[in-house]
């Protein structure tokens, strides 16, 4: 499916003072054409496919150098989008790769790149199929070893096999369907039973790659943590205590931390991102009045909240009230801090018992929350589809159930017909073998730029 256009895109990451090269890429018809107009390359360096040239970038003038630059030209179909493809590798940064991706903008025929408009050529011109696709913006965004992992797996073509051959199963039993519809007076009688058998098959074998889905969707999105208490119970100490460093500031003054911190963090292969919360309290200062207004934010974002209460105190009315205001149907822990402490004299119903201050209890602490949150599990998962796939997978599994109904009704076989391919088709959504526009834009908007 060949191209009228050629775009271009920074194709690696870009911030100011990091990376020591960024590549620019161009992919379509204009592409090698454009990068001989931009490009000068010194003496009689040979212009073939998939070979590394050496040259300067020069303005339209053809006067000033801009940067100095290695070219990589890879011709039609052996390139990632199987257009032909030319790779600018520049010096990194920001100024030095802007000024660069400007002047290949200023070429006749070549605009800015949509996201994830390479891997969308990529599919069409049959180069990747769609799961592979994802699995490499997926590869791209990952926060933990665990996610590279699971989008390894899908990159490898696990998700594409499987459900391929899901869907191949689901293909026979309609082409015998379709048969009986047509010619039954001539064929052999086909055993209902057998058939329901086979289909309900299918769909345990969806319900359970839908599981898996979900048990690693921890670990590929990673979860938002709140820590919230009452002033001085040890949020921010616990904050250090999880992230190995001294994020916040830990004092013995009440209302400390004023504002919402955030920490990035892995326990288990699991991305978590703590929020030290300010202390929820009465209070007239107009500084801690907005840090506690961000805290009670944050208990509506959050996967999971950690109540941390003074363990040594005891339970209080103003804990009970603070446990009242977490959402409903937001997982809570009940975290009882300071466990190197005698007990207060009001026992503290807590889920766990640490302490912040010599480590005690925190592996407990770990497997709770990521039991809490149903990702306790998710380390025995090797293959997770995503949430578009886990809604398609879905949707088959439902029209097959509808099948059982059918069979009760003792229907003929062209009802049966028409649950089977609607869950065809959405797993052919899945691997991109029903291939729509709408499927295509919802898919790639939500890639980077670059890929």
């Amino acid at each position: 499916m060949a191209s009228t256009d050629t775009i271009a895109s920074v194709a690696t990451a870009v911030a100011a003072g990091q990376g020591g090269i960024a590549v620019i890429r161009l992919s379509g018809p204009a592409a090698e054409a454009t990068g001989r107009s931009v490009v000068r390359c010194p003496g009689n360096q040979t212009w073939a496919s998939h070979r590394i040239l050496y040259g300067h970038v020069i303005d339209r003038t053809g006067q000033k150098r801009i940067d100095e630059v290695l070219l990589l030209l890879m011709r039609a179909p052996r390139s990632f989008t199987g257009e032909d493809v030319v790779e600018i590798h520049c010096h990194g940064g920001v100024i030095a790769v802007q000024q660069v991706l400007e002047r290949v903008l200023e070429e006749p025929g070549v605009r800015r790149a949509l996201p994830g408009e390479f891997s969308q050529r990529a599919v069409l011109n049959g180069r990747l199929d769609l799961t592979r696709a994802e699995a490499i913006s997926e590869l791209v965004a990952a926060r933990s070893r665990r996610a590279a992992d699971l989008a390894m797996a899908g990159l490898d073509g696990g998700v594409q096999t499987r459900i391929s051959a899901l869907r191949e199963r689901l293909l026979d039993q309609l082409t015998e369907l379709e048969a009986r519809v047509d010619f039954e007076e001539d064929l052999p009688p086909l055993d209902g039973k057998a058939l329901l058998a086979a289909l309900q098959a299918v769909r345990q074998e969806l319900l359970a790659l839908v599981a898996d889905g979900e048990r690693g969707e921890a670990l590929r999105s990673g979860l938002r943590v709140a820590l919230v208490g009452r002033p001085n119970v040890g949020k921010s100490s616990l904050l250090n205590r999880l992230s190995r460093r001294e994020r916040a500031i830990v004092t013995d003054l009440p209302g400390t931390t004023r504002d919402l911190l955030e920490s990035e963090i892995v326990l288990e292969g699991v991305p978590i991102t703590l929020l030290d919360t300010a202390g929820i309290r009465s209070t007239k200062d107009a500084v801690e009045q907005l840090g506690i207004a961000r805290s009670e934010e944050a208990l509506a974002s959050a996967d999971v909240v950690l109540l941390v209460v003074d363990g040594h105190a005891g339970w209080t009315a103003d804990d009970a009230a603070l446990m009242d205001r977490i959402p409903a149907g937001v997982p809570r822990l009940v975290v009882a801090n300071k466990s190197d402490l005698p007990a207060g004299l009001f026992a503290t119903p807590a889920d766990v018992r640490l302490s912040a201050l010599d480590g005690s209890g925190e592996e407990a602490l770990v497997q709770a929350l990521l039991q809490r949150c149903g990702a306790a599990d998710a380390d025995g998962v090797l293959l997770a589809l995503n949430q578009r796939q886990r809604d398609l997978a879905g949707l088959a599994a439902e029209a097959l159930a509808r099948s059982q109904e059918v069979a009760a009704q003792h229907l003929p076989w062209d009802f049966w017909t028409i649950d089977l391919r609607e869950a065809i088709r959405a797993l052919g959504e899945i691997t991109g073998e029903e291939l729509t526009e709408a499927v295509l834009d919802r898919v790639f908007s939500r890639f980077c730029i670059g890929k």
